[in-house]
């Protein structure tokens, strides 16, 4: 198996660019369905989950070509299939995403079950009500969720009972065809939904509202095919500044819009960290020990789950106690028994961590137990007592690319190695 050996100590500076979103050019993919003919999006991360989306478009009929690292061709004008197996929608969640453009080009679709990280149900409970009202049919069936329109989708006010970003998107993608005017209350305003709302419109949709709680959908006719650039990264750039913070010394994080990290930039900067914002980048550095906060994670523009993990591991190392909440997922502080194992001292109280701060991490053996938990461990790794292995790594590899190159280029003492599967190890 392979995984990520980190030694501890090195003097992690300088500066590193982050991709394109990978929250945002899943759903971008998706949504060339709706678009028949050739759409071009730049700016494309090279990561798993992109690759797993890929195989469910061309699994739909749709054409591929790569050109260069980070631009996809994606020609949907062949698309002859409305159905995302389980094969292919249990490795990743965001393969949901296929449904809301499926309805808009066929009237139709079967889509699995969604599958991905382990961190939470994220039932799709909100998806399905939503579409209801535009007057989508649903049954489920053996794992499968198999949607029609009957008499047609006709646009709706639909108030959704929390600001989930998949339903907004689904939503969002699906009532572009639909006869009227859709209303989306209590939409997720996430960068995300903007970028998808900036390809729609440019498709020829009328999208208006997003990034606001109220997103107000006008049904058209065709979409035309379009070139479009993924939005940056937050959440890799954020995972950049946690690491800069912890380790101290000034690095520069580029390629994304630091408005996107608002509040966690506020909270950092309450921490002790200073950031110097500057134009599509930042400057991360520190010279005083870190302060305790408190953070609850909430729908954007509020703390984002995905910084927990990254967040935590600082707050771990900081002077006093402090207390994480989290709000969004339930299974998301399994974290927390990892970095346990390097000396952190964290109890756990329902959706509470109560993080009291230690004055070092041990290096140690750990296992990635999600997307950004994974990374967190490497981050944790950075500025531990000796070496820390982190397994598991297939989840770092879903949302970051080059993850090792990039920390090497920083200085950072970190190599991606192969050893014995512990089933298969003789020792």
């Amino acid at each position: 198996m392979e995984v990520i050996r980190v030694e501890g100590g090195a003097p992690v500076e300088g500066a590193v660019t982050v991709e394109g979103a990978k929250n945002s050019a899943l759903k971008l993919m998706a949504a060339t369905l709706m678009a028949p003919g050739v759409n071009t999006l730049t700016n494309v991360p090279n990561i798993a989950d992109v690759h797993v989306m890929g195989k469910v478009l061309k699994y739909l009929g749709a054409k591929i070509d790569v050109l260069g690292e980070h631009e996809l061709r994606i020609d949907t004008t062949t698309i002859d299939k409305w159905e995302a197996p389980y094969h292919l929608v249990a490795q990743m969640r965001a393969s949901t995403a296929v449904l809301g453009p499926l309805l808009a080009r066929f009237g139709k679709a079967v889509v699995a079950m969604p599958g991905g990280c382990n961190i939470g149900a994220r039932k799709i409970d909100m998806h399905i009500l939503g579409l209801e009202a535009l007057g989508v049919h649903f049954d489920i069936d053996h794992g499968d969720i198999h949607a029609t329109t009957p008499g047609g989708m006709r646009g709706a006010l639909v108030t959704l009972d929390f600001a989930s970003v998949g339903a907004t998107e689904n939503l969002m993608m699906a009532s572009v065809h639909a006869k009227g005017t859709t209303v989306i209350d209590n939409a997720a305003r996430e960068p995300e939904i903007v970028d998808l709302a900036n390809l729609l419109n440019e498709m020829g949709a009328k999208v208006r509202g997003a990034g606001s709680p109220v997103i107000e959908i006008e049904g058209v006719g065709e979409l035309r095919p379009v070139t479009h650039r993924v939005v940056g990264d937050r959440i890799e750039a954020g995972t950049f500044v946690a690491m800069a913070g912890l380790c101290g010394r000034p690095v520069t994080v580029r390629g994304f819009e630091p408005v996107h990290l608002g509040l966690v930039l506020k909270k950092y900067e309450l921490m002790g960290i200073r950031v110097e914002r500057g134009q599509h980048q930042v400057t991360i550095s520190r010279d005083a020990p870190l302060a305790s906060v408190d953070i609850q994670t909430l729908p954007f523009p509020g703390f984002p789950t995905d910084m927990q993990a990254q967040t935590m591991c600082l707050l771990a190392r900081a002077s006093n106690s402090s207390v994480v909440t989290e709000n969004v997922f339930e299974n998301r502080f399994m974290f927390a028994s990892e970095l346990q194992r390097m000396g952190a001292d964290i109890r756990i109280e329902g959706h509470h961590a109560i993080v009291h701060g230690v004055k070092a991490f041990s290096g140690a053996k750990v296992k990635s137990p999600d997307l950004r938990g994974g990374a967190a461990l490497v981050m944790a790794g950075l500025v531990a007592d000796g070496v820390t292995t982190v397994s598991d790594i297939h989840h770092i590899d879903r949302g970051y690319e080059r993850f090792v190159e990039k920390l090497q280029a920083l200085g950072a003492w970190v190599t991606r190695e192969e050893v014995p599967d512990p089933e298969t190890d003789d020792d």
